[in-house]
């Protein structure tokens, strides 16, 4: 049985690779990971020409910069997510400051409200698409295509203890997303009862 704190192999590999300035390796890192570090700009951010400049900060620093990821803190992928949110909370957070200072409308505590919310989304956004696949796919029948949990076993074939375990054990994972530890307030979509 491996360690717990060994990373991945890809994960070592990967950063030895861009270490070394191997340009394919840059390639390949940006093909698994472009999508999640784009989303989670975009939805700090809420404007696609700031979260491309984002996701090309994101790229240049993993290039310059390949050893700032410590294997012991936790997969590549979450290394990238959190690298992503800081730099997109930053850039919010002085694009919204420019205008303040400009006289524009708002207030300091509406920003950081505005920091927090996008905060909290972006990480239920990564929550969601990092969890495995037999709890999203409960998630999305539940909140997204309204189906009960009775509806929800039927649609996966698995009894209704599991399906209601599942989407259990889904919501838990989204209410780490909270900055208050609140649970996920219902979903308008419908949900699990």
């Amino acid at each position: 049985m491996a360690k717990q704190d060994t990373p991945p192999r890809w994960d070592r590999t990967m950063q030895q690779r861009l270490a070394r300035g191997e340009a394919a390796a840059l390639g390949e890192f940006y093909d698994r990971f472009a999508s999640l570090v784009h989303g989670l700009a975009h939805r700090v951010l809420g404007d696609e020409r700031a979260a491309d400049g984002i996701t090309r900060e994101v790229f240049t620093h993993v290039w310059e910069h390949p050893d700032a990821y410590d294997p012991r803190q936790g997969p590549l992928r979450s290394w990238v997510a959190g690298l992503t949110h800081r730099l997109a909370v930053q850039r919010l957070r002085a694009t919204e400051t420019a205008a303040l200072a400009q006289g524009g409308d708002g207030t300091a505590e509406e920003l950081e409200r505005k920091v927090r919310s996008a905060s909290v989304a972006a990480r239920a956004d990564y929550i969601v698409t990092s969890m495995p696949a037999p709890l999203r796919a409960a998630l999305d029948l539940a909140y997204f295509q309204r189906r009960d949990y009775r509806q929800t076993a039927a649609d996966l074939g698995v009894t209704e203890d599991e399906a209601r375990r599942r989407l259990r054990l889904g919501l838990q994972l989204l209410s780490t997303a909270q900055d208050t530890g609140r649970a996920v307030p219902p979903s308008p979509y419908g949900g699990a009862r």
